[in-house]
């Protein structure tokens, strides 16, 4: 009989958790348990485990988990919530001779190139060029900052920390933003704004400049009033995708993200209708010298409901994923 691995994606609110056959990628068996019913990932994996039936002799003996936090070192601590952990602990406690713990977003970066096309929506057109990396970029919680690349014997992420980069207004209402900004954080990433919190931030920052009173305290109500017809949270939401297609272009540069963009995380899946009325593709393409390059640039939306598992199979045996 088949030993199936388990693999998992396991965020703040929930842990996704799934089963995969050696040497594939695809997952069954997927359940989305909360985090908030466990004291940690050993008594919600023993918990997923048990529901499917995968355990005794057929409790899986090779695991890869991404996690959304850092997990540079031994010790694994969640930023939203409460689970503190050392890999060797979860290892050990679960009797895996394999185990592989990522990043949530490097997850996301590996899992793209196995992504379905019917689970890709074109924003720009083009061709990516085979051997060259591509850039998958998202807002979430956060700004996620990734690149993939296709090495030699197999797919190799490339991790960065560029939600963390400084904003820079393009135009005069985005230094007016910058300004607001400044004075109520000192310096400005680009993730203070490209992120659910930052939109919220974002509507509140238009109404102060607009001298309105807030009506919405939500990312949600602000999407929903934008398309109710509400004009500063419509301004907002289109002035989100404008800043998130300049910073996509310059991380497009950065990268030499030949191999094209791809855009992911939980926000711009709900946002496809009002990418095309946005000022997304000419931000990206607005480079100056090298517009000719950003604009050539295939660029898609990720919808796929579970790419971090899809990259955790495919970190499992990946020679370069430690």
């Amino acid at each position: 009989m088949t030993r199936h691995a388990l693999i998992g994606d396991i965020g703040g609110t929930n842990a996704r958790l799934a089963l995969v056959t050696p040497g594939a990628v695809a997952p069954h068996d997927i359940r989305s348990l909360p985090c908030a019913d466990y004291d940690g990932p050993v008594a919600a994996i023993r918990d997923y485990l048990a529901s499917v039936g995968a355990v005794g002799d057929d409790a899986p003996r090779e695991a890869c988990l991404a996690f959304a936090c850092p997990v540079h070192g031994e010790r694994v601590t969640m930023t939203n919530n409460p689970w503190d952990f050392t890999k060797t602990e979860v290892r050990e406690a679960l009797g895996l001779t394999l185990f592989k713990v990522i990043n949530d977003f490097m997850a996301q970066a590996l899992g793209v190139p196995h992504v379905a096309e019917a689970d890709l929506v074109t924003v720009q057109p083009g061709e990516g060029a085979p051997h060259a990396a591509k850039l998958v970029i998202g807002p979430g919680t956060g700004l996620g900052v990734a690149g993939v690349f296709p090495g030699r014997h197999a797919w190799v992420p490339l991790p960065t920390e560029g939600g963390h980069v400084t904003f820079a207004p393009a135009d005069e209402r985005e230094q007016n933003l910058l300004r607001h900004f400044r004075q109520r954080y000192g310096r400005v990433s680009v993730e203070r704004l490209l992120c659910g919190q930052g939109l919220l931030d974002l509507y509140l920052a238009h109404c102060s400049l607009k001298g309105v009173n807030p009506r919405y305290a939500t990312p949600a109500e602000v999407t929903e009033a934008a398309g109710g017809g509400d004009a500063v949270a419509r301004d907002t939401l289109l002035r989100f995708l404008k800043i998130l297609g300049d910073v996509s272009g310059d991380a497009a540069l950065t990268l030499g993200a030949r191999g094209g963009v791809y855009l992911c995380g939980g926000i711009l899946p709900r946002l496809l209708d009002w990418l095309p009325q946005s000022r997304f593709r000419e931000a990206f393409a607005d480079k100056g010298r090298m517009s000719a390059y950003t604009a050539g640039l295939p660029i898609r939306v990720v919808t796929a409901p579970w790419p971090g598992l899809l990259g955790a199979a495919e970190a499992l045996h990946n020679i370069e994923v430690e």
